[in-house]
């Protein structure tokens, strides 16, 4: 596998960063297997999907965070299941879990927002797990888009679990308005579930127009990440992002 270019913050205030998006299947696997993954891709975010929502959530969001030496950054149950997790390199201006409107007999849905600061980039963020049924993903994209763009912020990215792969209706509208970082930049393994024999790609990073993706996709095969742990963490394989976020000028 080519070398991952490292995180960094460059002389003029640009920053390099590693986004890892991760559905959890909610600690129901292997913890320590989940942690291990983690710690090997060194992201300075991780936009978790199906985090811990019922008794003690907190505690757990905490413990998994503490595993993968991170901070809790916002999300959770308050966020109906989408979390944010980050490094000590990410300075925190504000969070926002937002709850999506609910159809009646589906799961409620949300995403866990945040505007952070990296190097001297200021980026909005959002987690989402898009639902099981197709007009309902379609209608939370738009919500998502919409959200992007009332943060007012020169960047952004969201990542999650989309329930559909990129001929879907949902996924092809974020794409149209957002970068695919896969597509851009492919790098690693591109299906991402089921994690045992994987098939199909429905987990994603999309970043807006003016970052720059220097590579995207599973990383099997990272220094530290070994197919058996991949396999015994979660139902879902990851997504790592590297992106160039360019100071403002």
């Amino acid at each position: 596998m080519d070398q991952l270019p490292k995180s960094r913050t460059e002389p003029d205030g640009s920053a390099v960063i590693r986004v890892l998006s991760y559905n959890i299947r909610s600690l129901r696997d292997d913890e320590e297997a989940l942690a291990r993954v983690i710690r090997a891709c060194e992201p300075d975010l991780v936009l978790v999907q199906e985090a811990p929502r019922f008794f003690r959530w907190r505690k757990h969001a905490a413990r998994l965070a503490a595993k993968c030496d991170l901070v809790v950054l916002g999300g959770g149950a308050t966020a109906a299941g989408p979390l944010l997790l980050c490094s000590l390199r990410v300075f925190v201006e504000r969070t926002e879990d937002v709850l999506l409107p609910r159809t009646p007999g589906l799961h409620r849905r949300g995403f866990a927002t945040a505007v952070v600061r990296v190097g001297g980039v200021r980026v909005g963020l959002a987690s989402l797990h898009l639902s099981l049924q197709a007009a309902e993903r379609r209608a939370h994209a738009e919500l998502l888009l919409d959200r992007l763009a009332a943060m007012d912020v020169p960047y952004a990215i969201a990542a999650g679990d989309l329930n559909e792969g990129p001929d879907g209706p949902a996924y092809g509208r974020l794409a149209a308005e957002l970068q695919d970082c896969r597509a851009v930049a492919p790098w690693g393994g591109e299906p991402t579930f089921p994690a045992a024999a994987p098939d199909r790609r429905i987990d994603a990073v999309f970043a807006t127009k003016g970052v720059e993706v220097l590579a995207c996709g599973v990383p099997a095969g990272l220094p530290g990440v070994t197919p058996a742990d991949l396999v015994a963490a979660t139902d879902h394989l990851p997504v790592l992002a590297v992106l160039r976020l360019p100071a403002a000028p």
